[in-house]
């Protein structure tokens, strides 16, 4: 039997909308979930483990009610702390965990409330300027995009003021 010709089955050939991200059917269901902002492969497994979906099933695959149970999953994770990204959270102190533009939303809020109080990470986020103490000589170079590497500088010949001193030069060869 050749499968390469073989007609993909009723879903695989969709997209499913799981946390208002687009993902292929065809993408198993342990990667497409990784297509999620905010969702890593480890998130990704231990929810294929307490919904107990198999993981090399295809997205497509999926009813209404295991998407529904997704992102309610998601949205309020029953997982082991250490794997949320958003512990201890500066204004409630909750754990929780953020997913899709609610995350990008929030790392906003948190670069302009650094910048705002001034602290060291915020200065550096507004100079451009690596926050986690990266050294700077090799990357993160300002002015990249207006050349193309750095210039040297040339050393200019000692061009004597006055006269031209090749023809003293030659005559006192000859003596």
């Amino acid at each position: 039997m050749d499968y390469k010709h073989q007609k993909p089955s009723q879903g695989e050939d969709k997209l499913i909308r799981i946390l208002s991200k687009d993902i292929e059917g065809k993408m198993k269901v342990y990667v497409g979930l990784t297509k999620i902002k905010g969702i890593s492969w480890g998130l990704s497994n231990a929810m294929c483990k307490v919904l107990k979906i198999d993981k090399q099933r295809k997205i497509g695959s999926l009813t209404e009610d295991e998407i529904k149970k997704i992102t309610d999953f998601f949205k309020n994770p029953q997982i082991p702390i250490f794997m949320l990204n958003r512990r201890k959270d500066f204004e409630t102190g909750e754990d929780t965990h953020l997913v899709g533009s609610d995350l990008e939303l929030r790392k906003e809020f948190d670069i302009k409330r650094l910048k705002k109080i001034k602290s060291y990470r915020g200065m550096r986020h507004t100079s451009g300027q690596p926050v986690r103490g990266q050294r700077t000589k090799g990357h993160f170079r300002t002015n990249r995009k207006k050349s193309t590497g750095v210039k040297k500088k040339t050393a200019k010949p000692a061009v004597p003021d006055k006269g031209d001193y090749s023809k003293e030069k030659s005559k006192s060869k000859g003596k």
